[in-house]
């Protein structure tokens, strides 16, 4: 079942990668690299919001949890 969130980290933008998986005789089927998001409480624009940023984001803190 797919999920009806978008795949983009609210702070750096970053999307989906795309690629081939690769079986054992080597057939090339698409697949999806997605980025890591968390659902989290940051600041936006001076007030708190839930927004999906990407682990790299946050662990760089780019952005600013709001409590």
């Amino acid at each position: 079942m797919p999920s009806r969130m978008s795949k983009v980290c609210a702070i750096c933008g970053k999307k989906p990668g795309f690629g081939n998986s690769r079986s054992h005789s080597m057939i090339a089927t698409k697949r999806r690299f997605n980025p890591n998001l968390q659902r989290v409480r940051v600041l936006l624009d001076g007030r708190a919001q839930r927004a999906y940023v990407c682990t790299r984001c946050l662990k760089a803190n780019k952005v600013q949890k709001a409590l």
